[in-house]
């Protein structure tokens, strides 16, 4: 069992994070490891060389770190990969973060997932604090879902899906728009989610990391990947947010909501309000840009005070925007894979 209490035996920090353009930061994204069972085409490459083991931040080392930004003011934390449930131990980590939501510190403890450890994980997961989940399901056709993930296993994920179901987790699709791959998923998606209850957000694909393809190829504007839908149901904006980036909309006659993230066809940075630790303890204050602070190296040198010495000079560094682009031929806008950032 993890003993961080940072909160508790530490003075805190003035709390409130704002970057210097005025944005309040109250959400953190933690990519507890980079490591994955899948190989998603559009998220790593065949052959992933991951991260050495002494390179990853302890489950402690997170807990603590993740203390220190709700101590000033973060009031939503994701985790995150790679695949979380891969890591060994990390139930240990959910249910010292849930305690959190449980004493309301947090409003919200999340977790975005492949679905291919929920059956063996999801009463835990409800049981640390967690009510809500992101599952990654890019189609419903096993042959196009084996392509998409090199080899998934879609039998299995929707028995994970059932069993977060039937623990009383509340679940999102999310499935990445892929031209020429999965634009005729969309609908049986939808229709799934309909009947099982479950809200689905359509995600742009993003250039991070070298995965082979060249991402100009498979890249699909939301606005082309929603016609379907928007040939059977009417679309009405809702205001209501979970936090992230994504717009949501009730479709008329459904109860299903769709989200839609459009980090290239449709900028959403001016209300940018997250920050990523990764499993390498890193902060990335935005997902395109590579510059970092090392929290990992700070709080090893200097505990405690190193982190919040560190969250001062990331607000300070936190970009404007990111600047994605898949034109034909470009170079990916960062080195790191999505996998080690976190989604």
């Amino acid at each position: 069992m993890l003993m961080a209490n940072a909160i508790e035996t530490q003075a805190k920090a003035a709390a409130g994070m704002r970057d210097s353009h005025g944005r309040q930061i109250d959400y953190l994204r933690i990519s507890v490891t980079d490591r994955c069972d899948l190989r998603c085409r559009y998220c790593m490459s065949e052959t992933m060389q991951f991260l050495p083991r002494r390179e990853i931040l302890t489950l402690e080392e997170i807990a603590i770190i993740a203390e220190r930004f709700i101590a000033r003011g973060v009031r939503r934390i994701r985790l995150s990969g790679g695949e979380p449930l891969v890591r060994r131990d990390f139930a240990d980590l959910a249910r010292a973060l849930g305690r959190h939501v449980k004493s309301g510190r947090l409003d919200e403890l999340t977790l975005t997932t492949n679905g291919t450890q929920l059956a063996r994980h999801a009463d835990m997961l409800f049981d640390a604090g967690i009510r809500r989940i992101n599952v990654s399901l890019d189609a419903l056709d096993p042959a196009i879902f084996a392509d998409i993930t090199r080899g998934g296993d879609l039998p299995a994920l929707l028995a994970g899906l059932e069993a977060a179901r039937a623990a009383g987790l509340k679940l999102k699709i999310n499935m990445v728009a892929l031209r020429g791959v999965n634009e005729d998923q969309v609908l049986p998606l939808l229709d799934f989610c309909e009947t099982h209850g479950h809200d689905l957000t359509l995600i742009e694909t993003m250039p991070l990391g070298d995965v082979a393809d060249d991402r100009a190829d498979h890249f699909l504007p939301l606005i082309e990947a929603i016609a379907p839908i928007r040939a059977r149901h009417d679309l009405v904006p809702l205001s209501e947010r979970t936090g992230g980036p994504a717009r949501y909309f009730a479709l008329s006659g459904l109860r299903t909501r769709l989200g839609l993230i459009t980090p290239l066809s449709e900028n959403f940075c001016a209300g940018c309000n997250r920050m990523r630790l990764t499993c390498q303890g890193r902060i990335y204050m935005c997902l395109g840009h590579e510059d970092h602070v090392d929290l990992k190296a700070a709080f090893r040198a200097d505990g405690v005070a190193g982190i919040d010495a560190l969250l001062d000079q990331a607000l300070a560094a936190k970009p404007a925007a990111h600047d994605f682009s898949v034109s034909r031929g470009a170079s990916p806008s960062t080195r790191r894979h999505m996998s080690v950032t976190g989604g």
